[in-house]
């Protein structure tokens, strides 16, 4: 069916603020942020999250109708079929779902699938159509599909549980790719994404709604351990509850990462102090100077990436355990252009090294983005802004797209075994085109 719509220019606004709005947060993470003293009209916590309640409209379009993102129970929402007008140059995108939410594959579809890869929407490849994502690129390549169950939002937990559902499933592929960037480390604790930006992104009448509450792993205060919990909202009936304030702030109340992300960016006066003092303990972190914050909010985010990064690294050796135990190999992805990316280009530091470290003391299988950048950058003699705009629109351009598959080709060639058959050392002439012809 095809998708009712008539505000794509607002989607596109929408796609521009969410890009300015990932670049404000990464000035926090690098240290730099500083808070405002607390003036007349912000709001409480509480009263925060009783104007966080949707619009019942906004539900009933997001459940009924064609939108960006479709109802799912245990994750919140996964792909919907859309044609949001957020592409190169103004374009409207095609983005195109199996039954499954997995993105339309059209390179060698009928062939046999070895890849599956799971993230938010770096995997999804949003802002770009169906043809122009990485694994697409990186599949006409190989000679084999590679299957994007990708969404938009997703914190590294999430796609981990997309990744434990599909894998049971026909789906299952014997190679699976992690992806994870800068904001994953903070949205898997997250009960319900929706809060933190509904103030500052409309929502177009629901065209674009994600964010409600999903599955996540948080801590627990009184065990001093992370615990994962399913989603609080698990049915369509269910979801109307976000049209209760009362409700928004009764489960939410306690969502400490919310807390910590709402005052670091001086949207809310006051916090549970007695929680997060708690929080510092466990994570063996410095408490918050709650007398400071005026100056500066630096606390605020050693503990919030504390928090991030400690959830991170449990999610990680889940991944690693779940895939031995059946017989997958693992691959992590990592990038964050507009935090970690950006400051190892500016400086040689990024603010997440403990995640690179866990994962070289682990000995992952992982591939960094970021010192690829690092690396292209040094044969330009253009100022950093210049050089985004290369590849990127927001997320990635199809150019970007281009460049991260054939990046990445070189760790996927020799990870597969036996190697694509673009890859085979066969001295005979290929002659057997079996599945590969049109007929």
């Amino acid at each position: 069916m095809a998708k009712k719509t008539g505000r794509r220019d607002f989607i596109f606004k929408t796609m521009k603020s969410m890009a300015t709005l990932g670049g404000t947060l990464a000035a926090a993470r690098r240290g730099s942020a500083t808070a405002s003293q607390p003036q007349d009209g912000v709001p409480s916590y509480e009263e925060y999250l009783r104007t966080s309640a949707v619009n019942k409209e906004v539900l009933r379009r997001f459940l009924e109708e064609d939108t960006w993102a479709q109802f799912d129970g245990e994750l919140g929402y996964i792909l919907g079929n859309s044609m949001p007008r957020d592409g190169i140059d103004g374009s409207s995108t095609l983005s195109t779902v199996l039954p499954s939410g997995a993105r339309t594959p059209h390179i060698y579809r009928g062939r046999p699938c070895r890849i599956n890869t799971y993230g938010d929407s770096f995997t999804q490849c949003h802002q770009v159509s169906d043809g122009e994502t990485w694994q697409e690129y990186l599949a006409a390549h190989l000679g084999e599909p590679i299957r994007n169950f990708g969404m938009g939002g997703f914190g590294l937990y999430q796609a981990y549980r997309r990744m434990l559902r599909e894998e049971k499933t026909e789906n299952s592929a014997e190679y699976l790719i992690l992806y994870m960037w800068g904001d994953d480390y903070f949205r898997s604790v997250l009960r319900c994404r929706y809060i933190l930006y509904h103030t500052i992104w409309d929502n177009a009448g629901g065209d674009m709604f994600h964010g409600n509450f999903w599955s996540n792993i948080e801590m627990d205060l009184q065990a001093g351990k992370l615990v994962e919990k399913d989603s609080l909202l698990a049915t369509p009936a269910a979801l109307y509850k976000m049209t209760d304030g009362d409700f928004m702030v009764e489960s939410l109340k306690d969502d400490l990462m919310a807390q910590l992300n709402l005052l670091e960016r001086g949207a809310i006066r006051d916090v549970d102090e007695s929680a997060l003092r708690r929080l510092s303990e466990i994570l063996d972190v410095p408490p918050i100077d709650f007398s400071k914050l005026g100056e500066s909010t630096s606390s605020v985010t050693e503990l919030r990436n504390a928090y991030g990064f400690a959830a991170t690294k449990t999610i990680l050796d889940k991944a690693k355990t779940f895939a031995k135990e059946h017989g997958k190999k693992l691959m992590v992805v990592h990038f964050g252009p507009y935090d970690a990316m950006e400051t190892l280009i500016e400086s040689g530091t990024r603010y997440d090294q403990e995640i690179v470290d866990h994962l070289r003391k682990n000995d992952f299988l992982y591939f960094d983005m970021n010192e690829v950048h690092v690396e292209d950058f040094k044969n330009f003699n253009i100022p950093l802004e210049d050089y985004m705009k290369r590849y990127f629109i927001g997320h990635y351009s199809p150019a970007g797209n281009h460049f991260f598959a054939f990046s990445i080709k070189d760790e996927i060639v020799p990870w597969l075994d036996p190697p694509p058959i673009t890859y085979q050392q066969d001295k005979r002439r290929m002659v057997d085109f079996r599945g590969y012809l049109p007929s």
